[in-house]
């Protein structure tokens, strides 16, 4: 049962990576996943622990890409906010610059 502990390392670093909201750990562990399982896989057929294991990999996964979706979600409607508030951003921003402006007057 040797692929049993890559495959549980694998799902708990996808679940901690995931929940700590680390955008690029994620990336690396998407990016290394399908080369780690194509290898793992060499190792002939999968037995039920192994299998239950991989079970437990993709719902990690999922959750993984559940969070990014949320956090896409939430940036999106961020900067919704901001493109439908331009305008106050902008009278802002000059109302600030004429107040510095009068200040080293």
């Amino acid at each position: 049962m040797p692929r049993l502990a890559p495959i549980g390392a694998l799902a708990t670093a996808f679940t901690e990576a995931g929940a700590a909201r680390d955008w690029e750990r994620l990336g690396a562990l998407a990016r290394a996943l399908a080369p780690q399982l194509a290898t793992l896989g060499e190792g002939g057929a999968w037995s039920r622990a192994e299998l239950a294991a991989l079970a437990q990999l993709r719902a990690a996964h999922d959750g993984a890409a559940d969070a990014c979706a949320e956090a896409l979600d939430a940036l999106g409607a961020r900067l919704a906010d901001m493109r439908n508030n331009k305008d106050g951003w902008i009278a802002y921003a000059l109302s600030s610059d004429t107040e510095l402006a009068n200040h080293e007057e």
